[in-house]
């Protein structure tokens, strides 16, 4: 066991980051593929059930950030406690994380049964849209157990250190999805057309499936972790420490979904054309931001077990080496949003209404790109070392603290450009503070400058 783990504190810092972000990175792409492939489809039954699938995001989303939330809470717990050489420890925080994964299942069916329709009434007053809506919104909260124990188990096996398991598996379940999208949604090979419902159909079906195979995987050999019934009790030590992580770091992925909401109450009273845009960019933003994620979730697993192995150097070098490659992303991103926004928003069936709301848009939130690799990596980092509120406090900064107050002025005098501006205002006044947190975080022994 022990030699199983050591690698990650003695292999050279740049090479393990490679060998443990690039699948992540992969798969974040893959899942942002079947992302835009899921909206392009869902775009040809027309605008408004674009505008629908765009309405269900923030409950949608809700789910993820929950899930992925408790998932970095485990993972952390983890790979701190592998590192500091507490097998028990780590085991324990496996099995509490499965078992409060199962728990959180009940509470989203109970969500989507009583929450779908009050909450989507509250942003359209279109009947076809609320339809669309509550009926792919529905699906996927009531079937939301596939994606809540598949990412808990994504973040298991990336605590241990098990990428390339977490890459296969989440790009199966990703390719389900975009095989299934067309045949349900148009209908295909004798199946009924069920147009948005379908999308959402071939969604649950694709978590589940990779959920399946996971526990497939797991049953068939002996890991770096166990999930086992004896362990099975209240640790509230463990439990604490795995939600000291988990809340804030699901705080800051439902922000998002907080944001959006808002935004759509702002954008809606200019025109539903600027709803879709939001949604439209929410699914382009993660060919951006899902790879800069997967070198964050390759670098929590070094940092954690390095922090917990008590070395600090490897935590500043890994934190400096993921810093220059989501920066190279970033910039990447910025240089093909300013110059081809046009073909890139063409990809959504855009008639020239969007299209001309579009390219403006992407153009100026484009501007936050690169200027937010500190905010993202920063986050990430204080993630890792078990700090879940020095990564909120960076993350409500980023999308909600400046976001929304700017939104609500800038909207009354430049309209829906100034909603937009609102991005990159965020994304710089949340990397400025996060230089600063991690600078004076344990009297600077992270900082990587």
């Amino acid at each position: 066991m022990e030699t199983k783990n050591t690698f990650m504190k003695t292999k050279p810092v740049f090479s393990l980051l490679v060998s443990m972000s690039v699948p992540m990175m992969l798969s974040m792409l893959i899942q942002s593929l079947y992302n835009i492939v899921d909206s392009i489809y869902v775009s040809q039954l027309g605008t408004d059930a674009l505008t629908a699938v765009s309405l269900a995001y923030p409950l949608q989303n809700a789910i993820v950030s929950v899930a992925v939330g408790v998932g970095v809470g485990i993972s952390s717990a983890i790979s701190i406690h592998l590192g500091s050489g507490d097998q028990e420890k780590a085991d324990r925080s496996a099995t509490l994380g499965v078992a409060l994964t199962v728990f959180h299942c009940i509470l989203f069916i109970l969500a989507g049964i009583f929450v779908t329709r009050p909450f989507l009434s509250l942003f359209t007053d279109n009947p076809s849209i609320l339809k669309d809506a509550c009926d792919y919104t529905y699906i996927v909260l009531c079937f939301s157990f596939g994606a809540l124990l598949q990412i808990t188990f994504e973040k298991i096996f990336q605590g241990i250190g098990e990428m390339k398991i977490t890459m296969y598996l989440l790009s199966v379940g990703c390719v389900i999805n975009i095989i299934l999208d067309p045949i349900l949604i148009f209908g295909l090979l004798g199946f009924p057309r069920l147009g948005v419902a379908g999308a959402a159909i071939a969604t649950v079906i694709g978590q589940i499936s990779a959920f399946l195979l996971y526990v497939a995987v797991y049953l068939r050999k002996s890991y770096a972790v166990h999930i086992r019934l004896k362990y099975l009790r209240a640790d509230w030590k463990i439990i604490g420490q795995i939600y000291s992580v988990g809340i804030p770091s699901s705080i800051m992925m439902l922000l998002p979904s907080v944001l959006i909401s808002i935004l759509n109450g702002i954008l809606a009273a200019m025109s539903d054309v600027y709803v879709a845009v939001l949604g439209v960019y929410y699914k382009l933003q993660t060919f951006i931001y899902m790879p800069a994620n997967g070198i964050v979730q390759g670098m929590r697993p070094i940092i954690g077990y390095n922090y917990g192995a008590g070395e600090a150097e490897r935590v500043r070098t890994t934190i400096r080496y993921s810093l220059a490659c989501a920066a190279a992303l970033m910039l990447l991103g910025t240089v093909l949003s300013l110059a081809v926004p046009g073909p890139i928003l063409s990809l959504f069936k855009a008639d020239a209404e969007l299209m001309e709301a579009g390219v403006t848009a992407l153009r100026i939130i484009c501007l936050g790109f690169l200027v937010s690799t500190i905010g993202v990596i920063y986050s990430g980092t204080f993630e890792a070392l078990g700090n879940g509120r020095n990564s909120l406090i960076i993350s409500l900064l980023r999308q909600f603290v400046i976001t929304i107050p700017l939104s609500f002025i800038l909207s009354r005098i430049w309209g829906a450009a100034g909603v937009w501006i609102s991005f990159p205002a965020g994304e710089l006044c949340a990397s400025v503070v996060a230089f600063f947190l991690l600078k004076h975080y344990q009297k600077g022994e992270f900082s990587p400058i």
